[in-house]
């Protein structure tokens, strides 16, 4: 591609070149290399009352980080070291000793640079390129980067914690762009938002230019086939804006752009692009059995009715039931330790067990008494009733959906009936005697000692008179 090959062109500059000896330090020494224009810089960052290793924007007042190294590693104390060894190697070592490798380089490195686009760039003697920060994203991508095919990236945990969080941005073989949450099979029916381009071939990429476009690119006609964002929201970059496109900790795929001052320094990010509008209608942002509210501009994790938080620490952790699940009798739902509970504007996103064109009042009672059924949704549009199974997922309340709920509820006092009519049996322990007069104890131990000597004598006489029998039986 055209303007890949002039991207790596432009790369080979570099006036703050990095020769193998060099070393960085949190506190004693350097802590970072910088770029020629030092937008950026490479090195040790803070994290809470430690340290992590990665590359940020600096010439601003509010440190962006960009990239991360070995984000779910430990991360380290001020009397780590970051070293390029003389045989080309980028090594951490940490306080205990251990060293960690930073960049898996295919050959020893030469020189090293951090570029002004925010690549980090290992090369060799020839100035080829031997391992760059481009190829392994993490969480952003900066302008003149791509997203290869199968490449991914992964949201922080939250908006200080680096580590691998709960979504990834997917570029598919199939030339679809998807955003799911982690720990899924990548269904379709895990994906909150893609660019519906599946099918279109084998040969995309994400392309986010220096200007601000964010394009799927054809690879093999470096041809444009899909604009993210509008023309209107890129420009010319005459500002010599840098443009960063973040996968962010509440899994949105948002576009910013980070101007400059009269002065040239860097002044906070605007978003002028976002994936989806409404954080909760990203699937996973809150856990089993909950729901997502969106209210002062922030997505708010509330339990369903029956329920609670599993971790009051961790509201998308999800919640479990506060009742005890009752039996069915004669294949029908124990209705009488049941009630329903009906929330308005809501929508989940698993698929149903059943659907049935009913009315309002038939489908709540429908589900009451249908022992599977944990929930039901009734869609005033389709005048369609859904039932659902416990667990529930991708719960949230949206003002836009014309739906009622019907959440079933266990009875708290089913938990006091069920031990009414069916009492726990408690079985007694066998009675124990315990002996303790010492008189008793050696009266015991003699007889014992008694019996078992008489044993010893009874069975030495019955074997010699059987001996002797015998020897008269051989004699005669």
């Amino acid at each position: 591609m055209s303007f890949l090959i002039a991207s790596a062109a432009k790369e080979k500059n570099c006036s703050q070149l990095i020769s193998p000896g060099s070393f960085l330090s949190p506190i004693t020494h350097r802590n970072s290399w910088h770029s020629s224009f030092g937008d950026f810089e490479f090195g040790f960052y803070k994290q809470g009352s430690r340290y992590a290793i990665g590359i940020w924007l600096a010439n601003c007042n509010e440190t962006t980080v960009v990239w991360t190294a070995n984000r779910d590693d430990p991360l380290v104390a001020v009397n780590a070291m970051l070293v390029f060894t003389d045989y080309g190697k980028l090594v951490l070592t940490t306080e205990q000793g251990l060293e960690r490798l930073i960049a898996n380089a295919t050959h020893p490195a030469s020189f090293a640079c951090m570029h002004d686009s925010g690549n980090f760039v290992l090369y060799n003697e020839k100035f080829d390129v031997v391992w760059q920060s481009f190829e392994h994203p993490t969480d952003s991508m900066l302008g003149g980067q791509i997203l290869p095919v199968r490449g991914q990236l992964f949201s922080s945990l939250s908006e200080t914690d680096h580590s691998t969080g709960r979504f990834h941005l997917k570029m598919q073989d199939d030339g679809n762009l998807v955003l799911y949450p982690v720990n899924t099979i990548d269904s379709s029916s895990d994906a909150h938002w893609s660019t519906t381009t599946f099918g279109a071939g084998y040969n995309f990429h994400l392309f986010l230019s220096s200007t601000g476009l964010l394009s799927l690119i054809n690879t093999t006609n470096s041809e444009r086939v899909y604009d993210l964002n509008d023309m209107s929201t890129s420009d010319n970059n005459q500002n010599s804006s840098i443009y960063r496109a973040t996968l962010d900790a509440d899994g949105v795929f948002r576009l910013y752009s980070h101007a400059r001052d009269e002065d040239g320094k860097l002044q906070a990010p605007i978003r002028i692009w976002s994936a989806l509008e409404n954080p909760c209608e990203v699937k996973g942002s809150c856990g089993l059995n909950s729901y997502c509210t969106y209210y002062d501009a922030q997505p708010n994790c509330m339990c369903l009715p029956g329920t609670d938080f599993a971790d009051l620490r961790s509201r998308t952790s999800g919640c479990l039931r506060n009742y005890t699940e009752m039996g069915c009798r004669d294949g029908k739902e124990n209705a009488s330790f049941y009630y329903m509970t009906r929330m308005e504007n809501m929508m989940w996103g698993d698929m149903p067990y059943a659907k049935e064109q009913t009315s309002l009042e038939e489908c709540s009672k429908s589900c009451l008494e249908d022992c599977n059924c944990g929930a039901a949704l009734f869609d005033y549009k389709a005048r369609a009733c859904t039932k659902q199974k416990h667990p529930l997922i991708y719960v949230r309340r949206d003002i836009r959906e014309q739906t009622s709920a019907f959440l079933k509820v266990g009875s708290r006092s089913s938990v006091k009936s069920r031990n009414e009519t069916e009492p726990v049996k408690v079985v007694k322990p066998p009675t124990v005697t315990m002996i303790t007069n010492k008189k008793a104890l050696v009266q015991i131990v003699v007889l014992a000692s008694g019996f078992i000597l008489f044993s010893c004598v009874a069975l030495a006489i019955s074997g010699i008179y059987v001996f002797k029998i015998r020897v008269l039986r051989y004699k005669s």
